[in-house]
């Protein structure tokens, strides 16, 4: 179905509104990608993107390092083709009518509040004995203790793990390794699953070296995670936009506003650009008008 749909909308943009090749093939482009992103969230239909959806992609292009100038065409790309689907009737309405490309990525990344976490990590309760829902409570633990991107979760590897000097050494974009700090809750929860549960689901495939398994011991992809921390929002009742990018993101919000320094924090996200990190500059407002208060001589 996407094919024949972005087929007739490619050819609709040379015919009807004349566009060169180059801004032809650009649209296209960004479009597969778009296409390539909803057949791995298992979305067959154009019916069943909304916003949130949209802004899912969006997220997880900029969490893979893709410039907000870059971001803002895909999403004139995405508003043209809705339009067009909702001119032609394939869809019911051009919900993207109303999302502002230009300001869209000048805004701060949702994050929960510190409550928010807890009710999240509540979902799947620490005292659970069923293996697969404390396997749950732990990745949700070490999301939001340590930072990770969804795909460092997935595939982070049993030798990772430093319960000594409470760490992870993790890969992530570029193949560079960072050492990232570990909360001790998330390091208990982490002792437990690999002590009761892992040994049950390692069992069809005991040589993995993947922290975290399937039912079936296969490693888990980055879309399960997804689907696994939307159904622990859902179950917590928190009405905002949920996924694993809002746990890392929650993480270096709280770190900033309970004092952490700006650099440390690029370290451990693992952020080549400070500029990247700096978006967390507006988490707290009230805390950075306090230190100006309290340190500067005229505050």
């Amino acid at each position: 179905m996407f094919e024949r749909e972005l087929k007739h909308f490619i050819e609709y943009l040379v015919v009807e509104r004349g566009l060169s090749v180059n801004t032809k093939n650009a649209y296209s482009g960004d479009l597969e990608e778009f296409a390539g992103y909803l057949s791995e969230q298992k979305i067959s239909d154009w019916h069943v993107v909304d916003r949130d959806t949209i802004l899912d992609y969006l997220d997880a292009e900029r969490e893979r390092g893709l410039e907000t100038t870059t971001l803002a065409r895909r999403l004139v790309a995405i508003k043209m083709f809705f339009r067009y689907l909702a001119d032609e009737k394939i869809i019911p309405n051009d919900f993207t009518a109303v999302m502002d490309s230009p300001k869209l990525w000048r805004i701060l990344p949702d994050f929960l509040s510190e409550q928010e976490v807890e009710a999240l990590l509540s979902a799947y309760p620490a005292s659970v004995r069923e293996p697969l829902e404390m396997r749950n409570r732990t990745i949700l633990e070490l999301l939001y203790a340590s930072g990770l991107r969804v795909s460092e979760a997935a595939k982070l590897p049993l030798t990772a793990i430093d319960f000594d000097n409470e760490l992870l050494r993790v890969t992530g974009k570029g193949s560079k390794t960072r050492i990232v700090p570990t909360g001790r809750t998330a390091l208990r929860m982490l002792r437990r699953y690999l002590a009761e549960v892992r040994p049950l689901l390692s069992e069809k495939n005991p040589g993995s070296p993947y922290v975290f398994l399937s039912r079936n011991a296969r490693p888990l992809n980055r879309e399960w995670i997804w689907n696994m921390v939307k159904t622990a929002a859902e179950r917590a009742g928190i009405a905002k936009n949920i996924h694993p990018h809002t746990l890392r993101h929650s993480f270096a919000s709280h770190l900033l506003a309970h004092g952490a320094d700006l650099r440390v924090i690029q370290e451990m996200l693992g952020h080549a650009d400070i500029g990247t990190t700096e978006i967390y500059t507006h988490v707290d407002r009230n805390r950075l008008v306090s230190v100006h208060r309290k340190f500067h001589p005229r505050g």
